[in-house]
């Protein structure tokens, strides 16, 4: 029992250690790009400002709007930046407690997890954004001058982002899901239809109320579905080879296997 709780107490030490090193990381990218955290705020506004009418600004109704949104997007690109080393501490933090072939596959889904997600932010930025806001300046009739909020904006900014993220990580999820055996690869192609159509109901939920945006994540996703059964016909076919190849279980995991093992 003592050597169990010294185990665990020394896991949380560590998770203690990983934690305040993935924070301090951040921080201190926080704090190298804080100078510019207007020129940050202005770059995400970009594609919000190309179509408004010609001196027409984005507007602050709180007092202190004009300081915390900007600091607000400064964090979260901080975080983005620092994601690398923050990464890096969760997985040296989980790899000893892994098999070989789960650390083989564990560390390219990882890779892959984090790359998609910031494929997905900048296809929402530099496609979605500039497509999305064109339409609805065009739509929207000529006696109203747009003056969007700056606060309402990042939070819209915010969900865009994380709706194009996630939809990213659908071949992710796909391959998790054959790889662990849950779902077939045949179940996962018999579900198609359904997976289109609940690809538009999230798309309808999550996106602003225009057909544009529904679509330009529901198709997106759809795509992502089918290249993540593509792919998973490929991990499937090693995946059995891979599990009974040798090698060194974790320490966590060897346990007292001779005749005195109670």
């Amino acid at each position: 029992m003592s050597e169990l709780q010294e185990t665990f107490i020394s896991h949380l030490v560590e998770l203690r250690d990983r934690l305040l090193r993935a924070i301090l990381a951040v921080v201190v990218v926080f704090v190298c790009l804080m100078p510019w955290a207007s020129d940050i705020y202005d770059l995400l506004a970009l594609p919000m400002m190309r179509t408004l009418p010609e001196g027409t600004h984005m507007i602050a109704t709180g007092v202190v709007t004009p300081f915390f949104v900007p600091v607000k997007v400064t964090m979260l690109v901080a975080f983005v930046a620092a994601l690398p080393v923050v990464l890096y501490q969760v997985w040296a933090f989980v790899a000893p407690g892994l098999y070989a072939h789960e650390r083989r596959f564990a560390l390219p889904l990882v890779f892959g997890s984090t790359v998609l997600f910031m494929l997905g932010m900048a296809f929402c930025y530099f496609f979605v954004f500039g497509t999305v806001f064109k339409f609805i300046a065009n739509f929207a009739p000529k006696s109203i001058v747009p003056a969007p909020d700056i606060e309402q904006y990042l939070s819209f900014v915010m969900t865009m982002f994380i709706a194009f993220g996630l939809t990213f990580e659908v071949p992710v999820a796909v391959i998790l899901l054959v790889k662990t055996g849950v779902v077939g690869i045949a179940k996962l192609v018999e579900a198609r239809p359904y997976v289109i159509v609940g690809a538009f109901i999230v798309a309808a939920v999550v996106t602003p109320p225009d057909v544009v945006s529904q679509c330009l994540l529901a198709i997106p996703m759809c795509l992502l579905y089918e290249l993540g059964i593509i792919i998973s016909r490929f991990v499937a076919k090693g995946s059995d080879a891979s599990e009974i190849e040798g090698g060194e279980e974790p320490l966590e995991r060897i346990g007292n296997t001779g005749p005195d093992a109670s």
